[in-house]
């Protein structure tokens, strides 16, 4: 599996619980699996560092495959409650099995190194080497943290950014190493999340902050009932969140009878807003560039009245402003983006994401927001949102498309998130939301309501 995430470009969620089913690997067994696979891939670059120092040699002069089980056993090492003996014995056999008796060997010196020392003391090392001087604490928490330093860097940035504490990052960098709950949706009109709690035989508990959640506290979602059939689904609480707040945002005028998901790939917001709007008796565009992805959205909006979806297409959000200009009550442009919010779930992303990136998303994400608020009639609003909390991805792409529209203002999202959530929820001083997994539980999504000025009325500039 960590050669088809990593030469593929696939997806461990994805690649993963096919490959168990196929092999027959169920119950805690495949618990096992799961830990050590993504356990490992999260935890890639601490144990680079690590194995860096036990091999004396760079990580380039050991091949792929021998790194792979290498990674793998200083996980169970490190990470698991694997006895050193069986995890240093049963790597190596594999290693002998699948790259030859040479490089078993190698393994075999390589693990028993590893397992000389305690999880503590590999820590203090590692970030010593990445931090000699004892100045640089980002730099230290990168590698003990196993995040890319320039990730762990923009996280700094995003903290301070949104007024939050620089030493607050360690504790989101933890939280991103944390395996996390899954989540369920319970689809308004579709079924009641107390009778969704009930189908998940006492291994669901409702959510924190929204009234449609469900945590599960293990086995396989895929086997209830309601989310076999699209009554439910699987869906970060945060998700679930923004999505709903975007449907009790303040709109000017009357009119709240049509609305847009532009990016509605792979369907788990479209599927809430259309239950929304179904109770509501608005109807719902879900609009979405790639096929494949539309097909996703079909299946999420298969249990929905069909008189509430409008239409389901393929098409470019960034056409849709100049195709329909004003025709739409709400907007949600929930912009593909680098996903470093969801690091939880998304192991291998802090691995293949680039600074190189941004530039290109950037691009398109101001380009959505654009389309959406030319799409969005005078007084309605649009949610731009984003499932990560870099600084380019959000307040920057927000400022950007603000300087160019003098018929637009962001408006407080707070009102709106408070009433999903509850006052005790914890929102900062800024009007637009940043949640976080070290103190929501939830991935890292970003949230900005703005709303097009009916005509003739002046915009707030102060916002």
């Amino acid at each position: 599996m960590l050669r088809d995430v990593d030469e593929s470009d696939s997806y461990a969620n994805l690649v993963l619980p096919p490959l168990l089913r196929d092999r027959g690997i169920s119950g805690r067994d495949a618990a096992f699996a799961t830990e050590l696979a993504y356990g490992t891939l999260r935890l890639r670059g601490r144990y680079d560092a690590i194995i860096e120092i036990c091999a004396a040699r760079t990580l380039d002069k050991i091949e792929a495959p021998v790194l792979d089980l290498l990674r793998l056993g200083a996980h169970q090492l490190l990470g698991m409650r694997v006895p050193a003996h069986a995890a240093v014995s049963e790597t190596v056999g594999l290693a002998r099995e699948r790259t030859g008796v040479g490089s078993g060997q190698f393994v075999n010196a390589v693990l028993r190194s590893v397992g000389r020392e305690s999880l503590e003391t590999w820590l203090e090392r590692i970030g010593e080497v990445a931090d000699p001087a004892g100045t640089d604490v980002v730099a230290r928490l990168a590698v003990t943290e196993s995040h890319p330093a320039w990730v762990a860097r923009a996280m700094r940035e995003a903290l301070v950014g949104n007024g939050r504490s620089a030493e607050e990052l360690g504790d989101l960098l933890r939280a991103d190493n944390l395996a996390p709950q899954v989540t369920l949706v319970a689809r308004p009109g579709l079924i009641r999340t107390g009778d969704l709690v009930e189908e998940t035989r006492g291994a669901g508990t409702r959510g924190h902050w929204t009234p449609t959640a469900v945590v599960l506290s293990g086995g396989d979602p895929g086997v209830i009932p309601a989310v076999r059939d699209c009554r439910a689904g699987v869906q970060d609480e945060a998700s679930q969140l923004v999505a709903l707040a975007l449907t009790v945002a303040p709109l000017l005028g009357e009119s709240d009878s049509r609305w847009l998901d532009l990016c509605a790939g792979p369907g788990g917001k479209a599927a809430l807003l259309g239950a929304v709007a179904h109770e509501r008796g608005a109807r719902l565009v879900a609009n979405e560039v790639t096929p494949h992805r539309v097909r996703l959205v079909e299946h999420a909006l298969a249990a929905l009245p069909r008189d509430t979806i409008e239409e389901i297409r393929t098409g470019d959000g960034r056409i849709v402003g100049q195709d329909e200009p004003g025709s739409y009550d709400r907007v949600l442009v929930d912009a593909p983006c680098t996903g470093l919010g969801a690091l939880r779930r998304r192991p291998e992303a802090r691995w293949r994401r680039t600074p190189s990136d941004l530039a290109q998303l950037g691009t398109l994400q101001r380009e959505l927001l654009t389309s959406a608020l030319t799409a969005v009639r005078p007084g309605g609003v649009v949610a731009y949102v984003t499932c990560s909390p870099h600084l380019a991805e959000t307040q920057l792409v927000i400022k950007d498309v603000l300087r160019k529209r003098a018929d637009v203002e962001v408006i407080d999202a707070r009102p709106a998130v408070r009433r999903i959530a509850g006052q005790n929820i914890p929102l900062g001083d800024r009007p637009d939301i940043q949640l976080w997994p070290h103190v929501h539980g939830t991935d890292a999504m970003h949230l900005t309501l703005l709303r097009r000025a009916l005509e003739g009325t002046a915009v707030d500039e102060a916002v």
